[in-house]
C-alpha cells in the first residue's frame, strides 16, 4: 500500500510539468523576451538592449526586446507580471513604474511591484538635465524663474507622460520655485522634442539618451542637473541643489526583473552574468555613450530602494496632485 501511494504521489506531480530545478537547469530552452514599458528609440531601450545582447552571447538563446510602452508604464508592467514564471520573459524597467506609479495609482494597479516581480539586478543610473531651447533668451535657471514668473500660466513643460519621474522632477522644481508652468504629458521624450526645439512648450527635464545630439549641436540649452552632485557627463552644468533649491534630487534608475516565483537558479545566473558584464569596461563604455552610468547589486538591493523611494516621493506625490494619464 505505501508502495502504491508513493507511485501515486510521483505520477501526480509529474502530471504538472517540472519543477522549478528542473526548469532552471533547462534554461534558456527558447528566446527570452525583455519587455520594457517604454517606446522604442530612447534610453531606457538602448540601456536594454546592451544587457539583452550580452545574454544572447552569455547564455546561447536570443534574448529579444519587446516595447509595450502607454499606460503610465502599466502595460508593459502588466503584461510582465502576468507572464509564465519560467525564466522567458524579463521586465527591463525602474523607478516610474515600481517606486511612482503605486503612489500615483493609489491602489489601484494591476500589478504589485514587490509581491508580483523578482527583482534580479539594478543595471544603470543618470540624473535628468533641465532643458530650454537655444531661441528661448534665458541661460541659467534663475533666469528661467524670473521669465516664468513674468508671464504666469502662459509657458509649458513637457514630459514623457503624466506620473513618470519627469513629471515629479518637474512638479517638484515648480513647488521649490514658485513657477506656474503647463504640464504637457507626451508618449515618450522623442514625441516631445520637435515641440521644445520649436519652443511650442518651454522647458523639459529629459536624460541625455534622447537629446544629446540637440545638446552637442547648441539646439538645447541645458541649465542644470537633477543629482545631489555634477554628473561627470556634463561637468560645467550645476546641479538644482547648489542653485539654492538643497535637497533637491532625482536620480533615474533601471534594473532588471522575472515574474514573481521564477526559479531562483534562474534569477541567481541572470544576476551573476549581469554583473559580470556590467563591471566590465566594454559595458560602461556602451553606457557612457547614451549617458547612463551602470549600476549593479544583488535583488534585495533593488527591493530595499524601491520600499525606500515609495517612501520618500509619498509627500511630493501627494503635493503635486500626480494622476494617471
Amino acid at each position: 500500500m505505501r508502495l502504491l501511494v508513493l507511485i501515486l504521489m510521483v505520477s501526480a506531480a509529474s502530471a504538472f510539468g517540472p519543477s522549478g530545478p528542473a526548469l532552471a537547469q533547462g534554461w534558456p530552452a527558447k528566446p527570452v523576451r525583455v519587455i520594457i514599458p517604454y517606446p522604442p528609440g530612447g534610453g531606457a531601450e538602448a540601456a536594454a538592449r546592451f544587457l539583452a545582447n550580452h545574454f544572447t552571447q552569455a547564455f546561447g538563446q536570443s534574448f529579444v526586446i519587446d516595447n509595450r510602452p502607454g499606460g503610465n508604464t502599466v502595460i508593459g508592467a502588466e503584461a510582465a507580471a502576468k507572464a509564465a514564471p519560467d525564466g522567458h520573459t524579463l521586465f527591463f524597467t525602474g523607478g516610474s513604474t515600481m517606486s511612482l506609479q503605486p503612489l500615483v495609482f493609489a491602489g489601484k494597479l494591476p500589478f504589485d511591484p514587490l509581491a508580483d516581480f523578482a527583482p534580479v539586478t539594478m543595471v544603470s543610473h543618470f540624473p535628468f538635465f533641465l532643458l530650454v531651447p537655444s531661441s528661448l533668451q534665458v541661460n541659467t535657471l534663475a533666469d528661467l524663474v524670473v521669465y516664468a514668473k513674468a508671464r504666469p500660466g502662459q509657458l509649458s513643460y513637457a514630459s514623457n507622460g503624466s506620473g513618470l519621474t519627469s513629471n515629479l522632477g518637474m512638479e517638484m522644481l515648480k513647488q521649490a520655485t514658485g513657477m506656474d508652468l503647463l504640464h504637457v504629458p507626451y508618449k515618450g521624450f522623442a514625441p516631445a522634442l520637435p515641440d521644445l526645439l520649436s519652443g511650442r512648450v518651454t522647458v523639459m527635464m529629459a536624460d541625455l539618451a534622447p537629446v544629446g545630439q540637440q545638446v552637442r549641436a547648441g539646439s538645447l540649452k541645458v541649465l542644470a542637473a537633477t543629482s545631489a552632485q555634477r554628473s561627470g557627463f556634463l561637468p560645467d552644468v550645476p546641479t538644482i541643489a547648489e542653485l539654492g533649491h538643497p535637497g533637491y534630487e532625482i536620480d533615474v534608475w533601471f534594473g532588471l526583473f522575472a515574474p514573481a516565483k521564477t526559479p531562483a537558479d534562474i534569477i541567481a545566473r541572470l544576476n551573476a552574468e549581469a554583473v559580470k558584464y556590467l563591471s566590465s569596461p566594454a559595458a560602461k563604455e556602451a553606457y557612457g555613450k547614451v549617458g547612463h552610468e551602470t549600476l549593479h547589486s544583488n535583488p534585495e538591493a533593488v527591493r530595499n530602494r524601491i520600499v525606500a523611494e515609495q517612501k520618500a516621493f509619498a509627500k511630493a506625490v501627494k503635493d503635486a496632485n500626480l494622476k494617471p494619464e
